[in-house]
């Protein structure tokens, strides 16, 4: 019993400590008194001004344009990467290329933002702006898809593609019939998981980016420099909304797939 208490003594003071700054910023976003010394009165100012702040609204449409669409293609590389592997005959090449993807994994983000303006400005010269960064978020999303994917491929059940053979399917059949669907929930893990490492990355967007272009965590990190401004807050606390949001649907359908999961091995037994 001493042990259980303590456990959830632990828990309170962990997510507390993680927690506290978020609302704290939270908290001063509606603060009239323009700063975060003491809250003054309560007020929407911060988030009109947001929302008239044409120059931030389009590195937020930006930020968006660029998650979407490298979330998007590095789900399609990844999943069809992650079959590639899953099905290598060679046990040692299956092997190497999962450290190399894991490796990439756990590279810090400054090295390879260094990598990626390298590569951009001198191995494959290129205009810095909109195109670079989207490369480069495709690059370092697509381990995350395939170790997303992956997992839901070792689950699946071979025997159904091997009944599709049977059947006379060819491989485009059993691809887009069988295995697509058995991994759908892993490959819109991957999407969600890449679409918001995308979303809040900076350090590497801020090697490759140029050209009047730029997204939202450069814009912040520029204008903290400069002192804090409530309007930051506000943004903050709406992304903090979203990404809340975000994970809450993204748990449900994962709860609603367990369940139909369970249900079906119900059934399942009582036919046997």
């Amino acid at each position: 019993m001493t042990k259980f208490k303590w456990s959830h003594l632990y828990l309170v003071v962990m997510f507390t400590i993680l927690y506290m700054p978020i609302f704290y910023l939270i908290y001063y976003s509606f603060n009239a008194g323009g700063s975060m010394n003491g809250f003054t009165g309560f007020t929407w100012e911060h988030y009109q001004t947001l929302f008239a702040d044409t120059r931030l609204m389009i590195f937020i449409v930006n930020t968006f344009i660029v998650a979407l669409l490298s979330g998007l293609i590095a789900t399609a590389i990844g999943t069809f990467g992650a079959i590639a592997i899953y099905y290598m005959r060679k046990h040692k090449q299956q092997t190497v290329l999962l450290n190399l993807n894991n490796i990439l994994m756990v590279t810090p983000d400054v090295m390879m933002g260094a990598s990626f303006l390298i590569l951009f400005s001198v191995l494959i010269p290129i205009k810095l702006g909109f195109f670079s960064v989207l490369m480069a978020h495709v690059a370092f999303n697509i381990p995350i898809v395939v170790l997303m994917v992956l997992p839901r491929l070792y689950e699946m059940n071979d025997t159904m593609i091997t009944a599709a053979q049977d059947l006379g399917a060819n491989h485009r059949q059993i691809m887009s019939r069988v295995i697509l669907p058995s991994i759908a929930t892993g490959i819109f893990a991957g999407f969600f998981m890449a679409f918001t490492y995308s979303l809040d990355d900076f350090a590497v967007t801020f090697f490759v980016t140029g050209n009047g272009f730029s997204t939202l965590s450069v814009e912040i990190y520029s204008r903290a420099r400069q002192g804090i401004d409530l309007e930051i807050n506000a943004l903050s606390t709406l992304m903090f909304v979203m990404s809340f949001i975000l994970v809450m649907g993204y748990y449900s359908l994962q709860s609603r797939e367990r369940k139909q999961k369970a249900l079906l091995a119900k059934n399942q037994k009582g036919v046997a």
